[in-house]
């Protein structure tokens, strides 16, 4: 493992060319966590995966968070840019390109504020159980030809789908173009959260090549 400002796991997988995936853990997890399924999304693609830095109770997280759903702003924006240079520093160091951000509930949000606030750190977002990471953030409009995919899950108690439309709606007004899917569960992820991130992914992928 590179030594870098994040503990972390790299993956530089079969098909080295294709787009990275940044894979950001929710609470209580680590750089392990979600690996699986970052290869069942995009298969053979380089995983570049960090272990946020926060411990709540001993568990890991990107930033702090006061309650439930009420999340330290001036700390979000503190862990947004030393993550943001993170990427940066991990791309050189592995020879990637610009990765789309797989994030699952905390790491969702913390990519979302990424995306936001340094919006050249990321090639586009895959948002599961998503919020709105900033209430008053000051959109950098610097999201013009990227895409974000926002699931929600419909019985959601933690990040509700409403929530997530204001995030949708921040993330447009910046430039990006949008795709907000609703499921039928809760927080918790399911096959059809992996089925709709692939479908997305590759569909992202056919669009850069026909553009090319």
């Amino acid at each position: 493992m590179t030594e870098l400002s994040f503990v972390h796991r790299f993956e530089r997988g079969a098909r080295p060319e294709s787009r990275p995936l940044l894979i950001l853990h929710g609470t209580g997890g680590d750089e392990h966590d979600l690996m699986p399924l970052g290869k069942m999304v995009a298969p053979g693609a380089p995983l570049l995966s960090p272990r946020g830095k926060v411990l709540e109770h001993g568990m890991p997280r990107f930033f702090r968070r006061l309650a439930e759903g009420v999340f330290d702003e001036e700390d979000v924006r503190a862990r947004t840019h030393e993550l943001a240079d993170f990427i940066e520093a991990a791309r050189k160091a592995y020879g990637i390109a610009v990765p789309v951000a797989f994030g699952y509930s905390n790491g969702a949000n913390i990519a979302a504020a990424v995306m936001l606030l340094r919006p050249e750190a990321l090639a586009g977002g895959i948002l599961l159980r998503a919020m709105v990471p900033l209430a008053k953030a000051q959109a950098a409009a610097g999201l013009g030809g990227k895409a974000a995919l926002i699931i929600s899950g419909a019985r959601d108690p933690i990040a509700p789908a409403a929530n997530a439309a204001r995030l949708t709606a921040m993330l447009e007004q910046a430039g990006a173009e949008v795709d907000h899917r609703i499921l039928a569960g809760g927080h918790e992820l399911s096959q059809g959260d992996v089925n709709l991130a692939r479908e997305w992914l590759q569909g992202q992928e056919a669009a850069l090549a026909a553009a090319s």
